[in-house]
């Protein structure tokens, strides 16, 4: 929608990126944007803004073309395959038919030919959030198969870590802080995995009570202790030929961590009453939201358990280093809850 009132401020406040290598240009956004209700920051090269980018939230990034060593249609390229719902004006000073098409095929929004005036501007950046929502409306809402919502260029590092973690049987420990998605990514890594077909079973160490844990995770004989009334197998045995999840792995105490170390190296486990070991085919995937090399200093976690499980290590970013996921998080769960 047009904006015939050059001092109409914005119906819906956006934040804006613009980027030029002149500072004129920047200062005359500046000037014509804030007034209407505009946040904007600038930048004045695309290596800056791609910095930028990484740390702050976004709606629309007005770019310059013509921009020493990155140019602006270099800065689209890259918007577009880390920043999806990001919309994008094109400004330049050279305007051509091929330098739209191009502009428009890469993914921008808009196409502003310098001079222009302060309606012109104002316009342009109303008919480019206005595409940029319409966009973001049809994005889908249902998560995808991995069920992690995430488009941002730390959660890409992330996708391609669990994509090369599913092609190999190797341990994998996920850190991170607590509701980051560790329990997620093991299961997009499951189900990327030649395991697929088998269980996927996740233990909550920190949850069990430290004289249930073992018999949880490696079953009981009957009359192994007070109360084992029958023989039960455990999760290690129930997630054979599958993977299991020990999330809060640092949680775990020292005798436990021994326990594990056992059946990271020989790949057997002995049922709490039994003294028979039983070969086991599960790949391990550890989470936790500790500094395990912290613990290991201060002797409560072991070095050595550390390094078996630490084989593939994949630490996932907290959401207020993915600023250009909330849009989408949002959107999908207030459609969710709505329902």
């Amino acid at each position: 929608m047009a904006a015939n009132n050059p001092n109409q401020v914005a119906s819906k406040a956006a934040s804006i990126l613009a980027v030029d290598d002149s500072p004129d240009a920047l200062e005359l956004f500046k000037r014509h944007l804030e007034p209407a209700g505009y946040t904007v920051i600038t930048a004045t090269s695309a290596e800056e803004a791609s910095r930028i980018l990484k740390d702050a939230f976004f709606e629309l990034v007005i770019t310059d073309m013509k921009m020493p060593r990155v140019s602006g249609l270099d800065l689209i390229r890259h918007i577009r395959s880390n920043y999806k719902e990001l919309g994008i004006l094109m400004v330049t000073g050279y305007p051509s038919i091929g330098n739209a098409v191009e502009a428009v095929r890469l993914g921008a929004e808009n196409y502003l030919a310098k001079p222009f005036t302060k309606i012109e501007l104002l316009a342009a950046v109303q008919t480019a959030l206005s595409n940029q929502r319409k966009r973001s409306l049809d994005y889908p809402l249902a998560p995808p198969p991995s069920g992690i919502i995430g488009g941002s260029e730390p959660m890409q590092t992330i996708f391609n870590a669990i994509e090369k973690a599913a092609a190999v049987r190797a341990n994998v420990l996920i850190t991170g802080e607590s509701g980051t998605g560790k329990e997620l990514v093991a299961r997009a890594i499951h189900y990327q995995s030649d395991r697929a077909s088998h269980p996927f079973v996740p233990v909550n160490c920190g949850g069990i009570p430290e004289s249930l844990l073992e018999s949880e995770l490696f079953g009981h004989v009957k009359g192994a202790f007070t109360g084992a009334t029958e023989t039960r197998a455990g999760f290690f045995q129930t997630g054979n030929k599958g993977t299991i999840f020990l999330d809060e792995v640092g949680e775990t105490s020292p005798s436990m961590q021994v326990k594990l170390l056992r059946v990271l190296q020989e790949k057997e486990i002995c049922m709490v009453g039994s003294a028979k070991p039983q070969k086991i085919d599960v790949r391990i995937i550890a989470g936790t939201n500790k500094n395990l090399q912290g613990l290991i200093k201060r002797e409560r976690f072991r070095e050595d358990l550390f390094y078996r499980l630490n084989v593939i290590n994949i630490e996932l970013p907290p959401l207020r280093v993915r600023h250009a996921d909330i849009l989408l998080l949002l959107r999908y769960f207030s459609a969710k809850y709505a329902e």
